[in-house]
This record gives structure tokens, sequence and C-alpha cells, in this order.
């Protein structure tokens, strides 16, 4: 592994050490964390995976491959002997919105459903007709979508009832995998507030979608609170792991904040990894809470209002595998912006926010025979930034003091150019939030908030700050009302019929 200015050697790295584990939608990856955040030299690994996707669909990914990937991880990094057992806890982020069907014996019983499974469509569409989905989301803090257990359940109730019938408990992808290490299934609130059935205020899962979902409320596992971990339960092929306690499982999107450094009401992250996501962290609820975006209770005083995109580094290696981009694609970005580029829906899996239509596909206009790969190229690149200033603008009302968007993930650590255009559609500065790993990074320092309150922790890394530039903003002004009347003639007609 290659050194990097985020490493720290292992006699150098301050105690209490923590595990974070990280399980995104390309790999999992895991490795050893010192007080101040940063990462211990030689002490990372990663196995890649990918979901199983189909054209009706599905988005799924078997969950004892991925608990198996976890084992690899934990065996990889406290492999050292010179561990001992400075391993103070474990945590570990998973992507959001997980579902998997257990048996009474913690047997899965389904694939774990990701969050960009829309076979559950058609439900969302009969439950916003039985249901007021503008009372929903104030209770909640979500919508009616495919990506919640509510509209999931209802499917699987119709499509496989013998499963609904076998299953003891509805777990997260998190809650799975720490039932199988330790034999609890640890779920965060964050987690909990993800199937969309926890109410935003109380932290009460919401009685009304739980009858409307047939849903025992006892085969959900409690929410808990980052600062309640489970005392150690090391296997004994772990020796150090003896004396560390096991985080619940958090979702990737309150984690990716915490790293990239938007800790209040003031910084903007813009999450920029296979999926995306627009978030700020509040001291409390949103209200009233725009109906397109949402708001999940993430510990009992924290909330996180945003809005996720699903299609973002997808988008990227869509074009990146199905065009004939140049070696100097890239370059592309860094142009000035022109009229002759296709106007791009970026919809490959369904719309989330501010939409919420999960049966939305994604649109080319504008493509001619003078059209060539890296022009389409940078059409899909302004559609993923045009998609994200939708969600900024339903984002404002509610969170007016934000002074800075720092925007994190792959995407924008493999194609940086792109934050000039996002800066440029938003109309305001964009920070390079450069460390990588900054979600893996927030789980640990989400743990050593516990664990080691008062030791200071290492700044975040940050490159080049993106400034808007005003005719660049003029141009996008018009381009987007382009792809807002774009959206309403093949889009919005989806969201009327449903």
């Amino acid at each position: 592994m290659t050194r990097t200015d985020d490493d720290v050697a292992l006699d150098a790295a301050l105690d209490p050490l923590v595990i974070a584990l990280d399980i995104g939608s390309t790999a999992t990856r895991g490795g050893v964390h010192d007080a101040s955040g940063r990462r211990v030299h030689g002490l990372q690994h990663k196995v890649e995976h990918a979901f199983t996707v189909a054209p009706d669909g599905t988005s799924i990914i078997d969950p004892d491959q991925v608990t198996a990937e976890v084992e690899q991880v934990l065996d990889a990094v406290t492999g050292d002997p010179r561990l001992g057992t400075r391993i103070a806890g474990v945590a570990m982020d998973t992507f959001a919105a997980s579902l998997i069907a257990v048996d009474a014996r913690g047997r899965a019983l389904t694939p774990c459903l990701t969050y960009a499974d829309s076979r559950s469509a058609g439900e969302v569409t009969a439950m916003r007709q039985e249901l007021d989905e503008y009372e929903v989301q104030q209770r909640t803090g979500t919508r009616l979508h495919t990506s919640y257990h509510a509209p999931r359940l209802r499917w699987l109730a119709a499509t496989q009832p013998q499963v609904v019938a076998a299953a003891a408990h509805w777990w997260s992808l998190g809650e799975y995998i720490f039932a199988r290490l330790i034999g609890l299934p640890l779920a965060g609130t964050s987690t909990v507030a993800w199937t969309g059935l926890l109410d935003r205020r109380t932290g009460i899962l919401d009685a009304g979608l739980l009858a409307a979902a047939g849903l025992d409320p006892g085969r959900l596992s409690p929410p808990r609170d980052t600062a309640q971990p489970a005392p150690a339960a090391a296997p004994a092929r772990r020796p150090a792991l003896a004396r560390a306690v096991w985080f619940p499982a958090i979702t990737d999107g309150y984690a990716s904040n915490i790293g990239a450094g938007a800790l209040d009401a003031t910084v903007l992250t813009a999450a920029t990894a296979t999926s995306g996501a627009l978030r700020v962290l509040l001291d409390g609820p949103a209200d009233p809470l725009p109906f397109g975006l949402w708001n999940y209770r993430v510990e009992s005083r924290r909330t996180l209002l945003g809005g996720a995109i699903n299609d973002v580094g997808r988008a990227v290696s869509w074009a990146q595998n199905t065009l004939r981009l140049s070696p100097d694609a890239a370059t592309t970005l860094g142009a000035p912006p022109s009229d002759a580029t296709p106007l791009v829906l970026p919809y490959l899996t369904g719309e989330r926010a501010p939409g919420w239509a999960g049966q939305a596909r994604a649109a080319l206009t504008g493509v001619s025979a003078a059209t060539d790969p890296d022009t389409l190229f940078r059409g899909i690149i302004e559609g993923v930034a045009m998609t994200y200033a939708r969600v900024a603008d339903d984002l404002h009302p509610a969170a007016p003091g934000i002074v800075e968007v720092a925007a994190s993930g792959r995407v924008s650590n493999d194609q940086p150019s792109w934050l000039q255009i996002l800066a440029d559609v938003l109309g305001r500065p964009v920070t390079h939030v450069t460390r990588r790993r900054a979600t893996q990074r927030g789980t640990a320092l989400l743990a050593l908030d516990v664990l080691a309150p008062g030791i200071p922790r290492a700044p975040r890394a940050t490159g080049k700050t993106y400034e808007p530039r005003k005719a660049h903003v003029d141009h996008y002004a018009g381009r987007r009302a382009r792809f807002a009347d774009l959206y309403t003639t093949l889009v919005a007609d989806l969201i009327n019929r449903s």
C-alpha cells in the first residue's frame, strides 16, 4: 500500500485505536485508525464487489458474501502481532436503505435488497393513493419510495408470501453482519431511520406505516445511538479485538458528513460516490420539512437534512464502460460550456430527491451526428450537477446558514474538474475534500467521540476551492430551465400517474 499524508505508522499511532468498516456499493473496506482519526499504515484492506442488477429494477447483493468480505478485512487488519489489545472499538457503516428477511435462526431468506432496488414501484403508487404522503414525510422525514421498507414489504408479501411468513426479523445489511459476527444485530439510529419507518422527532417507529406495511414492530431491531456500543465479544481467532466494544451499524450518509468535516449547519456536503447526496447536519428536526427532501434522525439530538441521488459515480462508470471515450475525455470537463452539449436526465436507476420518481430512467436529448462520446460524457456530468442543484434549491430555505459546500468521494477525487461545473451550476464555491475514504474516517471519528473525546483530531485534507464563474453561472441558469422543462415532460408525468 502506498503511504499517504493521512497515514501514521503503528508505532506512532495514538491510543485508543479503532477499526472502521465501510460497506459501499462497490467494495467492503476497513482499517485501523488512531485516536486522532488517522489511518494506520499497512492496516487497511479492501474487497471489491458489485450489485446484481436487472432491467426489472432488481438491485441486490448476497449478505453472506459481504459478511465473508468483512471477515477478510478483519483478518487482514488485525493480524499484526504488534497490535496487542490496543484496538478499543469496531465501528461500521453501510450503504443505506438495505433490507434482508431473516429466519428465527438468523439465516437470510432473501438477498439484500439495496437502496437502488425499485421493484416495489407499484406498491409506492398504491400507498400514495391510500396515505397522505405529506403527513408521512413530516412524521418520518421520508417520502414513500422504493428505497424504503413499507412498499418493499408489501411487494414481498405479494410476490414472495412464503418468505414473509417465514421471516422472524427484517434486518439491514449491517445488522445481519453483526449478528453473524457477534450474535447481536446492532442497529444505529440512522440505520433504523433509513427504513423510512422512524419518527424523526420521537425516535419511535411510526404506527401508521407499520400498519400499512403489515409489519410487527418486534421484527425490527431497536435503534441505538452511537454512544451505546455493545461490550467486547471478540471471536477467538482475533485476539486483537479482545477488549474492543462494538458500535451499532450506521449509514454511510451520516458517516460521510462527519468524515468530510461537515459537523454543523454551516457546511453542506456534496457526497460523490457511486450514489450521491447533498446533506447538512442539524440540531433537531427541520421544521417545516421541504417535500422534496428527507430528514433522518441520526442520533437522539441530531438529524440529517438533504436529498439523495442514485446515479453519480454509477453514471460516470456507465459512460466510461459504454461510450468510446478518448484518453483525454476528462479534459472535456474543463472546457467552457456549450449549447451543443447534449442535455441529459441521468436517472439510470430511478430518481430519489427531489422528485422521488423511482421508475424514472435516463434520457438524452440534443444528440446529433456531430456529438462525439466525449461531448456526451460532458452532458452526463452536467446532468448530474443539475440534479444536485435541484436538491440544493429545495434545501436552502430549511438551512439558510450554509457558508461552505464541501465535496468528497470517488467522483470528486477521480474527476476533480467536474467540481468547477458543480460550482458553476450551483452558483457558489465548492471546496474539494481530498481525503480519500472520508466515509470510513467519519465512522472512525464517531466511535472516537465515545472512546477518546479529549484527543484532538487530525484536520481534514482539502484541495482547491472552485469559485463560480459568472458567465458560466448565467449559461447554466438557461440550461437548468431547459432541464426543468425536460423533466416536466418526461418524469413529472410518471409522478402524477403514481
